[in-house]
C-alpha cells in the first residue's frame, strides 16, 4: 500500500482546476441548443419529437411564429436537431447554463420574414 501512496504523490492529478482552467468539450458533446430562425419554417417536427417538451412553437401571424426553448426542461438529447429538415437547430458545446432564476432559461425567438430576434423571458 505504501508503494501506491508514493506513486500517487509524484503522479500528475487527473482533475483540472475548474473554473480557473477551462476545458474543451469532446467532439459529439451535446450542450445548449442553438436556433437559426431564418432557416425555420415552423413545421413543428422538433416540438413533436422533443421527449421533454422543451420546445414550443406558436403561430403569431401570417408566416410568422415564435419558438420558445426551455433550457431548464431540455435533456440535451439532440433529437430536435436530428428531426429538423431545414437544419434550423444545432447543438453547441456550451454547458455552463446554471441560473438562479428559472425564467432566464427560457429563450424565445421570433421567426418569419425579416425576423430572427432573440429575447429572454
Amino acid at each position: 500500500m505504501i508503494r501506491q501512496v508514493l506513486h500517487s504523490v509524484v503522479r500528475k492529478p487527473a482533475t483540472i482546476k475548474y473554473p480557473r482552467e477551462k476545458t474543451e468539450m469532446p467532439e459529439g458533446f451535446r450542450g445548449r441548443v442553438k436556433f437559426y430562425p431564418e432557416k425555420c419554417v415552423g413545421c413543428t417536427l422538433c416540438m413533436k419529437d422533443c421527449p421533454s417538451d422543451a420546445i414550443v412553437i406558436r403561430k403569431v401571424g401570417e408566416k410568422q411564429f415564435e419558438a420558445e426553448i426551455d433550457l431548464g426542461k431540455c435533456i440535451y438529447c439532440g433529437q430536435c436537431v436530428e428531426s429538423c429538415p431545414r437544419r434550423a437547430l444545432e447543438v453547441t458545446k456550451e454547458f455552463e447554463l446554471a441560473q438562479l432564476d428559472k425564467a432566464k432559461l427560457k429563450v424565445v425567438f421570433r421567426a418569419g420574414p425579416g425576423d430572427g430576434i432573440e429575447k429572454k423571458l
